[in-house]
Parts: structure tokens; sequence; C-alpha cells
């Protein structure tokens, strides 16, 4: 009698959770996916326009900004990196506000979204931007960024930022 008492009962109670997690999943995922999608927009936006509160708005504050690049006489590799503050100082700056409006990409891909945390990739005017965010304090924020230089003959601008 125990036994079919404790299975009725981890039935009904794996029944309600995953009734409700299925709905509850379904509809945060597609927030979350929403939300995610505009942090990387406030982010990319934010630097074409030079708008720094914006881009203050997509970033953690410990954000790291990193790129690797490589002395063409040595053949090393050197990791070039900022933080938050830096970047939205640059922003308000108006360092990305040179790219003209037709050279302004941004091609937004959300590659990953798993609980708190997802990967979005951006093809923006002449580099990509991968960007790692996570669920801080219940908004989904930048915390980490690893970009690269696209190749000449796939850029539409020569400048870098």
């Amino acid at each position: 009698m125990k036994v079919k008492r404790y299975i009725t009962a981890l039935t009904i109670y794996m029944t309600l959770i995953v009734g409700a997690g299925g709905q509850t999943e379904t509809s945060t995922r597609r927030d979350d996916r929403s939300e995610i999608r505009q942090a990387a927009l406030d982010y990319i936006e934010g630097w074409y326009s030079g708008d720094a509160q914006r881009m203050e708005r997509a970033l953690h504050p410990e954000l790291a900004k990193r790129m690797v690049s490589t002395d063409a006489k040595t053949g090393k590799s050197s990791l070039n990196q900022m933080g938050a503050m830096t970047l939205v100082q640059n922003t308000g700056k108006g360092y990305g506000t040179h790219f003209p409006k037709d050279q302004q990409l941004e091609t937004i891909t959300i590659l990953d979204v798993d609980r708190d945390a997802a990967s979005v990739k951006i093809d923006a005017a002449t580099w990509i931007d991968y960007l790692q965010l996570a669920r801080w304090n219940g908004a989904w924020k930048i915390v980490n960024v690893l970009w690269e230089v696209k190749p000449a003959d796939r850029a539409q601008g020569q400048e870098q930022r």
C-alpha cells in the first residue's frame, strides 16, 4: 500500500512539475530571447549612435571585452582588452558614429540560451562580436565580448573601431 501511494504521489508531482514548467519555460524562453536581443541591440546601436546610456544599460559593470591580435613581425599573439567603463566612455565620445548608415550592419544571431546564460553573435560593420550574457538581478547583461576584425573582403568599410 505504501508503494502504491508513493507512486501515485510521485506521478502527481511529476505531472505538476512538467505541466507548470512547460508553460513557464515556453513563455519565459520567448521573453528571454526578446530581452537578450534588446541587450544586443542596445550594445550595437548604442555604439553606432554614440549613446553611452544605452551602451551602459546593456553591459554588466565588470564586462571584459577582448580581442586577440597577432604581431606581424613576431607572429606572437596578444590579448587586448577593455572594461565596461572604457567601452561606455568610448561610446559617449562617438567612436562608433563615423560609420555611414548603410554600413551599420547589425545582424544579431542568438546562438544559445540556457537558463541564466546566453551566447549571441553580432555581424557588424567591419567586425564580429561574440557576446556572452547572463541574467543579472533580473535583467540580461553582457558579461563578456570576444571580437575580431573582418578580413577586408568581408568588411563593408575600411575603418576599424
